[in-house]
């Protein structure tokens, strides 16, 4: 480590406390970007964030509009053309929270104890995205510079799953270009067990709906003579798995990308015995593809699940009735190489081939999102695994995430640009659920993690 990255790391101690009251102030705006009356809040967390970029030396820094919310860009780029450049992305609105829903305390004031902050959008992800700009804001401060280029990305619409950054980006390349993009929206099994996430799947998200006679029908006058649609969406979904478990939609696995060696042995360092699956869930037992281990099929395999299903008559008493119609959710998580729209067309022929010809079927795409798979053998997530060593005192182990973040698919096959997914939370923070917090050790070892890491891409070439 470079005598300017001590220096930095000193100074992000002595400024802890100052740290997370800035942090506190961020916080307290309700930025609900789900929800159109909290758009003047949203809007107002982009512009505090914009003003505190703005003080800290960043330049450009600009409120950028999209056809939703707006976003955030700042730069700062006084290393030079030599140096590597690197994007910071990350979110500032948060999902839904009230003292209602089960919280101890207000979720949008903020407040320490037993060495925790609580308040919605602490861990997801305001106070990890913070944790950059305090990064940077400790080289400025100390040694007036820092030791690569940095680009600051920062959205208004994750929660809604971003429907307007794949258009700002494919708009604005050239002004986002950088050598890596370094991403902290994700977490860790414990604090002494760090991960850096080098893939997450994608999904397709389809809507199954089986049509019959062209009214509910008294079953008593028509039963025994009429496919019932609700009967027959069962026996189509009964056949989308093979009696091992795997998935018996045909091309489904043609483009998955096989587990190498060196991975399984990656993933094992994380994997997740019986028990703890059982203790976590509440299920009687495990299920899925036995040639598979329990992390593996959570996270490096593709899936096919049901999400919903709805047909007749499901209110108090009886009525007997054939329904007129029967519907289903079906997502699928998917992993590297797979194609979303390619896997929809799989999907809609083979469910429309093995529909029997007494009812008509209807598949319908409702949302998709790309997988991205990162070799985690590159220069760039090397040196992540040193700055998590240096700056967090633990080496960190390579995982797949099982869920989905779309733009870490947009900038990598948008810009052909590696994406470190450098997570500074805990999997038990409660994002999205009551009581969201962040360890307050977390967050200052995060700190430091990322002024090294900033170190570490120094010594690369460009």
């Amino acid at each position: 480590m470079t005598q300017a990255s001590d220096k930095a790391r000193a100074y992000s101690r002595e400024q802890a406390e100052q740290f997370r009251g800035q942090l506190h102030e961020l916080l307290r705006i309700p930025s609900l970007s789900a929800d159109p009356a909290h758009a003047g809040d949203v809007r107002e967390a982009a512009e505090w964030l914009a003003e505190h970029l703005n003080t800290l030396g960043l330049d450009h820094v600009e409120i950028m509009e999209t056809a939703g919310h707006p976003v955030v860009y700042a730069d700062w780029l006084g290393a030079g053309p030599d140096k590597p450049t690197v994007l910071v992305y990350g979110h500032y609105d948060v999902v839904p929270a009230s003292l209602e829903d089960g919280w101890d305390t207000e979720p949008f004031e903020p407040i320490e104890k037993d060495g925790k902050m609580y308040a919605r959008g602490v861990t997801d992800d305001k106070g990890q995205l913070f944790i950059h700009v305090k990064a940077l804001e400790s080289y400025l401060r100390t040694a007036g510079s820092a030791p690569v280029n940095v680009k600051m990305l920062l959205e208004g619409e994750e929660e809604v799953s971003s429907p307007n950054l794949r258009p700002f980006i494919e708009s604005h390349l050239d002004l986002l270009a950088a050598d890596v993009c370094v991403i902290s929206d994700s977490s860790m099994p414990s604090i002494d067990r760090p991960s850096i996430m080098h893939s997450l799947r994608g999904m397709t998200y389809i809507e199954v709906e089986v049509d019959g006679p062209h009214d509910d029908l008294h079953s008593g006058f028509y039963g025994g003579a009429v496919h019932n649609p609700a009967l027959a969406l069962a026996e189509i979904i009964s056949k989308l798995h093979n009696p091992d478990h795997s998935i018996a939609v045909p091309g489904f696995y043609d483009d998955v990308v096989p587990l190498a060696p060196d991975e399984r042995a990656e993933v094992a360092k994380t994997d997740m015995s019986e028990e703890e699956l059982l203790a976590a869930t509440g299920a009687p037992s495990q299920w899925g593809e036995a040639a598979y281990t329990i992390r593996e099929r959570v996270s490096a395999r593709p899936t096919l699940e049901i999400n919903g299903m709805g047909s007749g008559w499901t209110g108090p008493g009886p009525k007997t009735i054939i329904p007129q119609k029967a519907m289903a959710k079906i997502s699928c998580r998917l992993v590297g190489n797979q194609d979303p729209h390619k896997i929809y067309d799989h999907l809609k022929s083979y469910i429309e081939s093995i529909t029997p010809p007494t009812v008509r079927v209807e598949v319908r795409l409702l949302t998709t999102g790309e997988p991205a798979l990162i070799d985690f053998h590159l220069p760039e997530m090397q040196a992540a695994v040193r700055a998590y060593e240096k700056g967090w005192g633990h080496t960190p182990v390579f995982t797949r995430g099982g869920g989905s973040i779309p733009v870490v698919a947009d900038f990598y096959n948008l810009m052909n640009m590696p994406v470190v997914m450098m997570g500074y939370g805990l999997d038990t923070d409660g994002l999205h659920g009551t009581n969201e917090h962040l360890t307050i050790e977390m967050f200052h070892r995060g700190i430091e993690t990322a002024i090294v890491y900033l170190d570490e891409l120094a010594t690369m070439e460009r």
